[in-house]
């Protein structure tokens, strides 16, 4: 009886940990949004002219295939996915430009970074796509 008790309070325990933990998430969320500017986190492609553009670390989030296909020149590979798990290949002292074919799934990495507190990441609204017709510079 007590060791069916003790089971019971220790699977109890296991099932709130999560809860604490996506708690705390949701609180990280509403405290960035609160307290950030309407257009924080984003660059529109014509704001990349060529300063912009040699001074930016270039992050293509989309898949190795698409990457390897076609990227804005001197862009690194890390999928949208990963981007909290490989923070450390993400540079803090320059600003970090995140795109991938539209921006959606871009946009979803660049708020996880922003939440995880790295303010130099900004997502390119309208991403590779837009890039290719509108931006103010493109290497050739």
């Amino acid at each position: 009886m007590i060791r069916q008790a003790l089971f019971i309070l220790a699977a109890l325990g296991l099932l709130s940990a999560p809860a604490r933990a996506s708690d705390a998430a949701i609180e990280a969320m509403q405290d960035y949004m609160m307290f950030q500017p309407y257009e924080s986190g984003i660059i529109l492609p014509q704001q990349i002219d060529k300063s912009v553009f040699d001074a930016a670390h270039f992050i293509d989030t989309r898949s190795a295939d698409q990457f390897a296909a076609a990227t804005i020149p001197g862009a690194v590979n890390i999928e949208w996915r990963e981007v909290l798990d490989r923070m450390d290949d993400i540079p803090t002292s320059q600003m970090v430009i995140l795109f991938c074919n539209t921006g959606s799934l871009s946009a979803q990495a660049t708020f996880a970074l922003r939440v995880a507190g790295r303010e130099n990441v900004l997502v390119l609204q309208s991403g590779f796509t837009g890039w290719q017709s509108t931006a103010v510079y493109r290497p050739d």
